[in-house]
């Protein structure tokens, strides 16, 4: 069997983070566990060292600043000393034949992500099973899980099933993953990271496997969105994740034009990126604020007065040069669409409009203008340019 390095960042996590190493040293082969301890308090490192085991690689940030998820797991993933990676969470356990699962179906410019186990947490939906094993860690009994993967119903149920998604945990090859550059730092410390990778893995041309018979149990965001040391509990959201998911989400519509987007078993759907410049004469504040991120270019009046507040408001949030992303509106529209707005008259219908720009255009398909609610819309050119966002070239340079 073909050895895997498991790459887990944890922060704070080590009671969950026990039960994911002994899970994985439980498993079919002596895999590598390699721990990203992303500035912890809680006694991670002197747990690791503890252990002595020659198998089990640490990457230490001692703090006090976290580098999050997109930093560790790309760490991680350099330092992997076997072909074959799996992104792993700290709040997950391994069922005793996930390796042997996954590996069936793994092959060069294929992922195959794990079917998650989870307790009544989230919603239900098509592309795991809801059973609670527990919700914290004290109340997980691994002879009861093991049980559960291994009984004859569950055989019965899973047994051979495939479906197309993707999603956390996942595995591929390293070279693959490096291949594309890795994760945009874009989205660091966390959030949306993994819908714009896997829109840019599917992009790539990668195929996607879930295994129903490869299982983990989630926890469910216990590392990050419920995190009680940042603040967080069951079912209530951290402020540091709040604070980085409002951030990212904006930074993804700058980056793909739309929300990010994924079919009933969690298949990215990825739309067409056209260049679009938006003119808005009469803007707002508000408005600059709500427009900027759904185009390439704003143009718009008022613009010192307007500019220097947004920037200086919206600087820290992202890695888009706004100074270039915001134009005063004497200068020539240089975008193959242009959507004209008097600011004085746009309304929400005409922002659901926004939002759906692209599936419109697409559905368009033709060049010439139009009006749409209170929009004039001009399209010179249906050229797209997603597949341009398929590789981090910066982070793709440095691995070569």
């Amino acid at each position: 069997m073909k050895k895997i390095t498991f790459v887990i960042p944890s922060r704070n996590n080590l009671e969950f983070l026990k039960l994911a190493y002994t899970s994985i040293k439980a498993l079919n082969n002596n895999h590598e566990v390699l721990v990203l301890n992303d500035a912890s308090s809680d006694g991670t490192i002197d747990w690791i060292n503890s252990l002595n085991d020659p198998d089990l690689l640490v990457y230490d940030n001692p703090g006090p600043e976290r580098i999050g998820i997109v930093g560790m797991f790309d760490k991680g993933i350099e330092m992997a000393r076997t072909d074959i990676i799996f992104a792993f969470h700290a709040d997950m356990i391994a069922s005793p034949q996930l390796d042997v699962e996954v590996l069936k179906y793994l092959e060069k410019g294929t992922i195959v992500s794990a079917t998650r186990v989870e307790p009544p947490l989230h919603p239900e939906g098509p592309e795991k099973i809801i059973h609670n094993f527990g919700i914290e860690a004290e109340e997980f009994n691994f002879e009861a899980w093991n049980e559960w993967c291994t009984n004859t119903g569950f055989h019965e149920e899973y047994g051979g099933k495939l479906t197309p998604g993707i999603f956390a945990p996942w595995c591929m090859f390293k070279e693959d993953f490096l291949s594309i550059g890795g994760h945009d730092e874009l989205f660091a410390p966390q959030s949306r990271e993994d819908s714009d990778l896997f829109n840019r893995f599917k992009l790539a041309g990668y195929r996607f496997i879930q295994t129903w018979m490869g299982v983990v149990y989630h926890f469910t965001s216990r590392g990050s969105r419920f995190n009680k040391h940042a603040g967080g509990d069951i079912m209530q959201d951290s402020p540091e994740w709040k604070k980085t998911n409002s951030k990212n989400e904006r930074n993804f519509i700058r980056k793909w034009g739309t929300f990010p987007n994924h079919g009933m078993l969690m298949e990215p759907i990825v739309h067409n990126k056209y260049a679009i410049g938006i003119s808005v004469k009469n803007c707002t504040s508000q408005l600059l604020e709500i427009l900027e991120p759904w185009c390439d270019r704003i143009y718009i009046d008022n613009f010192e007065n307007l500019t220097n507040e947004y920037f200086q408001k919206e600087k820290n949030n992202t890695l888009y040069d706004l100074s270039k992303r915001c134009i005063d509106i004497t200068a020539d529209v240089i975008d193959n669409i242009e959507i004209r707005i008097d600011g004085r008259l746009f309304n929400n219908q005409d922002f659901a409009y926004i939002r759906q720009i692209s599936q419109i255009i697409s559905d368009s398909g033709k060049i010439g203008s139009f009006e749409l609610g209170n929009l004039e819309i001009n399209i010179t050119s249906l050229q797209t340019y997603e597949n341009n966002l398929i590789i981090n070239t910066e982070k793709k340079n440095e691995n070569n």
